[in-house]
């Protein structure tokens, strides 16, 4: 059975030329592997004896946009035969499929759409494709670091037309610039109910 000290010797085994680097950090660790080997790879991972990491706890995306390969595929795997957990990453430029992992755990379906949805990274076999969490007509994934905070457009409920409208986005007020100084220092005035204790 492997543990968690001898997991990364245990990966450079069974995983060979497919993976590119092992990290360790905060006493977990990643496989970063190459893309087009992911589905191999989590194969690989679920059906070793001595690893058994048969649990698909989560998938999702991360956007570097310095970076040639900007978006990150994070793939979070648990063994409850072995009490291990895992992290397998990809990297892609946007433009290029990962695979999906639907043939392997049916759960990364929704966990793609998801990704697919905020980032726009496209998973080559998944059967379903479609927007999860906005709306029809959205443009663009917010969560790309380029994504325009306010967004393109906003939708509103138009009594005139009896249906929801797209239109440009109109914000109420600025951006509000807060100031964070504490009330108890560094005023020069005096807050309600001060008064009393500077009597005493």
């Amino acid at each position: 059975m492997a543990t968690h000290s001898g997991l990364a010797a245990r990966l450079g085994e069974v995983l060979g030329t497919a993976l590119i680097a092992i990290v360790e950090h905060a006493g977990e660790t990643t496989a970063v592997v190459q893309r087009d080997a992911l589905v191999t790879v989590i194969a690989a991972l679920r059906d070793a004896e001595d690893l058994k990491f048969n649990q698909l706890t989560d998938l999702c995306g991360a956007d570097y946009p310095e970076r040639a390969e900007r978006f990150e595929i994070v793939v979070h795997l648990l063994s409850m035969a072995h009490n291990l957990r895992l992290r397998v990453k990809v990297s892609t430029d946007g433009r290029a499929p990962v695979p999906s992992l639907t043939t392997l755990f049916p759960n990364a379906g929704w966990y793609e759409r998801e990704t697919w949805d905020c980032y726009g990274v496209m998973f080559a076999g998944n059967p379903d494709m479609r927007r999860i969490l906005t709306d029809y007509g959205f443009e663009g994934h917010p969560f790309r670091k380029d994504f325009p905070l306010t967004g393109h457009v906003e939708l509103r409920w138009s009594e005139e037309h009896k249906r929801v409208v797209y239109e440009p986005v109109k914000l109420a007020q600025d951006f509000r610039s807060f100031d964070f100084l504490s009330p108890w220092e560094g005023t020069d005035y005096v807050l309600p109910g001060d008064e009393k204790a500077a009597g005493q």
